[in-house]
């Protein structure tokens, strides 16, 4: 059966153990989380050593790995085998190792919980191996986040770890991070250190102080700048990035721009321009629905198209397909022409 990880790890929890699990697709966080969770907690730490087996796909096989998974518990309930990396086993593509599985799927060791890490990547649903393992496993299919995902998700994390966080601090974490979770959850761990109570509020504040984002030069502030039309301050960002490209890669802020204009665009085609419903359409928190429909009257729908342009422009010349400015003049130059 496929779960959600949330579920498979309320289940683990509970002591629900299945024999078997195959963890796949391109977000590693929730199958590091769920394969850790096992390896650190399935088993009381006296029973590890005897009856639990952590592996490496490209040291192993099919075969070894079920031959692992067949023997028995030595003064416990469970056997436990995990399989991390499992996408590097040699033997996946091998008609005779498919087999192999498929058989111990519809007969599986049921003192034994048998885990596969099989990340970055997932088996095609069309073939028997796959529909095996949805039949008699649980599977976990994890896909990366999309951008206007990542706000609710960042402030869950930091819910369950304990701590409200401000929308400001949200968007200053998934402007500089992005849709890495590990590194986000990384993160959130490390500014957390600073904060042993419990419900301290996290502010934009602790953000910039203790995961190193500026909270007056970022793509976040760039962004809000060009929506206020506020000439001074997204020019003294734009001097910033410029003096700092390393850390500010023009390429990555034509890409947010471009999407933050391609929503004005939206907007201006939408008949109901209410906080609520540019909330809804735009796909954001309510908080920033403001700054949107301050954006969209700052450029009327003629100025949105050529700023669109502009990016486009701007984005052939820093791949250095249309000209040969550097990172910092580029940025500048799409500064002056959007704001004018």
């Amino acid at each position: 059966m496929t779960l959600a990880p949330d579920a498979v790890l309320k289940d683990l929890k509970a002591k629900k153990f299945a024999p078997v699990y195959f963890l796949q697709g391109d977000e590693p966080y929730y199958i590091d989380k769920i394969s850790q969770w096992v390896e650190d907690h399935a088993l009381a730490p006296a029973e590890r050593g005897f009856n639990q087996t952590v592996i490496y796909g490209k040291e192993t096989s099919l075969s070894g790995v079920l031959n692992a998974a067949r023997q028995f518990p030595a003064m416990s309930q469970w056997r436990v085998v995990i399989v991390k990396e499992a996408q590097e086993m040699a033997d996946w593509n091998q008609e005779r190792a498919k087999e192999l599985l498929i058989k111990y799927l519809e007969h599986p060791v049921p003192s034994t919980l048998l885990l596969f890490a099989y990340k970055y990547k997932k088996l095609d649903a069309r073939t028997t191996l796959a529909k095996t393992l949805a039949k008699n496993a649980v599977v976990v299919e994890t896909k990366k986040l999309y951008d206007n995902q990542l706000p609710g998700w960042i402030k869950e994390l930091f819910t369950e770890l304990g701590h409200p966080i401000n929308d400001k601090a949200v968007a200053m974490l998934a402007e500089a991070i992005g849709n890495d979770l590990s590194r986000l959850a990384n993160e959130a761990e490390k500014l957390l250190v600073n904060f042993p109570e419990p419900g301290k509020p996290i502010t934009e504040d602790a953000v910039a102080t203790y995961v190193g984002i500026s909270k007056e030069y970022n793509t976040f502030e760039l962004q809000s700048a060009l929506a206020k039309k506020d000439v001074l301050k997204a020019n003294r960002i734009a001097t910033y990035f410029a003096a700092n490209p390393k850390n500010n890669p023009v390429i990555p802020v034509i890409a947010l721009l471009f999407g933050y204009f391609s929503k004005l665009l939206l907007i201006h085609a939408s008949a109901d321009r209410s906080k609520a419903a540019v909330a809804q359409l735009l796909g954001i928190n309510p908080f920033f629905a403001d700054e949107y429909l301050l954006a969209a009257r700052n450029y009327p729908l003629g100025q949105v198209v050529r700023v669109i342009g502009h990016l486009r422009q701007a984005d052939l010349q820093a791949k250095g397909i249309d000209g040969d400015l550097g990172d910092g003049e580029i940025l500048r130059e799409l500064v002056f022409k959007v704001l004018h």
